[in-house]
């Protein structure tokens, strides 16, 4: 196993502890809290928290099993979708219960994997388990994502995204009616301060803008449109859940399991509806939609009393 001692930099008094191991030893901040969590760090000579304070001059003494690399599986799923095909990109049409990419810890079906079952090859650039992925959808959100296959598209889907010139457009149930009935959201999101696996808004967090405009309004209940202008990760979930109104659905964000359970939920009711962009090859402005799938649109059929 590999160790590491060394002391606490004058430039980290007072950082967390995964966030100080992941600026010292390059760790993803995920994989810091991990090895924190599993005992492998030494402050000072006693077990550290993730969540402990650094001081300057402390000493830190780091353990840690080396992860390997997650592998693109080859797996078909059959429920997945291919919306759009041509020689640069292909647009899916993900499922929930599906991830983006391998990673670790995932067991589950992946984007890539499907496309590798089904015979699609994808862009090279990048980590090797994250090959012509440029944007990414939660495991729990259904919906559209667009596949580079060069990679030319891969740069020039990247830097759009990037500039902020890719429409990303979801639809989301969220409880209760928003005031104003339209809106911005403006809030700076980073990681939770005290679990791993969710985000917040905080202070010091990534800038994040999310549009919203009410579609629909049901006896405490809405059905929303989003435009993200930016894409944090879990942005929608964390800004409407701030906003007090979480995604239908979705327990990890506060969501009420009584509405969840009568709609007859197990996932956030949050789907990517509308992607356009410039094509990476023509130039020209492609357009893609998708339908609600049968679990989200038997929610809604529950809420009209149809």
């Amino acid at each position: 196993m590999p160790t590491r001692s060394l002391p606490v930099p004058d430039a980290l008094e007072g950082t967390r502890v995964d966030a100080a191991l992941a600026r010292m030893l390059g760790f993803s901040r995920t994989f810091a809290a991990d090895v924190t969590d599993a005992g492998g760090v030494l402050l000072d000579g006693r077990t550290a928290t993730k969540s402990d304070r650094l001081r300057a001059g402390s000493w830190l003494e780091v353990t840690w099993e080396d992860r390997r690399d997650p592998e693109v599986v080859p797996l078909a799923v059959p429920d997945l979708g291919i919306v759009y095909e041509d020689d640069d990109i292909v647009v899916v049409d993900k499922p929930a219960g599906v991830a983006a990419h391998p990673s670790v810890g995932w067991e589950g079906p992946t984007v890539l994997g499907a496309l590798a079952a089904a015979g699609v090859h994808t862009a090279t650039t990048g980590a090797a388990e994250r090959q012509g992925v440029v944007h990414r959808l939660d495991v729990g959100t259904s919906g559209l994502m667009v596949v580079a296959k060069t990679e030319r598209a891969y740069t020039a889907l990247k830097r759009a995204f990037k500039e902020r010139e890719v429409d990303k457009i979801y639809h989301t149930v969220v409880q209760g009616h928003p005031d104003p009935l339209a809106g911005t959201i403006d809030a700076p999101i980073g990681r939770h301060p005290s679990h791993s696996w969710k985000f917040a808004v905080t202070p010091h967090g990534k800038d994040s803008i999310t549009h919203y405009r009410t579609l629909e309004a049901f006896p405490g209940a809405s059905l929303l449109e989003i435009e993200l202008e930016t894409g944090r990760t879990h942005q929608i979930r964390v800004h409407m859940a701030a906003h007090r109104h979480p995604c239908a659905g979705d327990p990890l964000y506060g969501a009420d399991p009584t509405l969840s359970a009568r709609l007859g939920l197990t996932r956030q009711w949050l789907h990517a509806r509308e992607l356009s962009f410039d094509h990476p090859a023509t130039g020209e402005r492609v357009r893609f939609t998708s339908e609600y799938p049968a679990d989200l649109a038997h929610a809604l059929d529950v809420l009209r009393g149809t």
